[in-house]
């Protein structure tokens, strides 16, 4: 019986060094670490969807432009990273398409490029959205617009299942979706208006919330840049620019290398 019993207590001590030791071993092969790879470029509006129009110009012409400079950039500096554009012409592509893309594609990032637009002619200044319903009513007039590209679409009714994008109350659907991806989008924004402040001198309005479709149905940290108003006299001429449309790609380059640095160093 007591050799029994010791066998028993040689038997558990042998157990236990055998845990304690297999925790100082190594645990297989590391994980690869993340990389980003692949990157979606929207410009917003195109073909016979307009976008903003101002005095002189019409948001989806600049949107194009400013897409495909950041898009070059990325291709020429970042080099392993994929650059796939929504558009590169004078398109239309549906709202829900456009996510379609970056969702099938398995973007690691999605951007949308866009003009803002107000009633008052002073308004200036960029600001970035990421998904969201804060704020929501202060917000309402640009994701009414931004939103309201779906009903060109044909079957816009079965396709997005009845959304009125002009009526408050069909927003209530955006309020029971937790987005899984606000941290990095919310890092990406911050990251984009600082480079618009700090080194193109332009004026943030800061990063905001609110529930655009493509930020909505998009399975990947997703942000929505709008460069500045076409209301107001000064920001068209400037977004007209060559050189303006170049500094402000250059800060959303700049923004993606920094964003990916930071996500790449977890």
């Amino acid at each position: 019986m007591k050799r029994i019993r010791l066998k028993n207590i040689l038997f558990l001590v042998c157990l236990t060094l055998a845990f304690l030791f297999s925790a100082f071993q190594p645990a297989g092969p590391k994980r690869a670490n993340y990389k980003l790879r692949r990157i979606v470029i929207d410009a917003g509006h195109g073909g016979k969807d307009p976008g903003t129009v101002g005095a002189i110009s019409k948001e989806k012409d600049i949107a194009l432009k400013v897409a495909l400079q950041v898009g070059k950039y990325v291709e020429e500096l970042l080099p392993g990273v994929e650059v796939i554009y929504t558009r590169k012409t004078d398109v239309f592509i549906g709202l829900k398409e456009r996510s379609n893309i970056a969702n099938r594609n398995r973007a690691d990032l999605f951007i949308s490029i866009h003009c803002n637009a107000s009633p008052s002619r002073a308004a200036y200044g960029t600001e970035t959205f990421v998904m969201g319903t804060k704020n929501f009513e202060s917000n309402f007039d640009i994701v009414k617009r931004e939103n309201a590209v779906l009903l060109l679409e044909e079957d816009n009714q079965e396709t997005y299942e009845g959304f009125d994008p002009t009526s408050p109350e069909s927003y209530i659907l955006f309020n029971f979706t937790q987005k899984a991806y606000i941290h990095n989008s919310i890092s990406l924004a911050e990251k984009i208006e600082t480079d618009f402040r700090t080194r193109v001198n332009r004026h943030s309005r800061g990063v905001k919330q609110a529930p655009f479709w493509v930020l909505w149905s998009t399975s990947m940290p997703s942000v929505l840049i709008e460069l500045g108003f076409l209301s107001n006299a000064n920001e068209e001429r400037y977004l007209n620019s060559k050189d303006g449309q170049v500094y402000l790609a250059s800060a959303i380059y700049r923004s993606i290398k920094a964003y990916k640095e930071e996500v790449e160093a977890l």
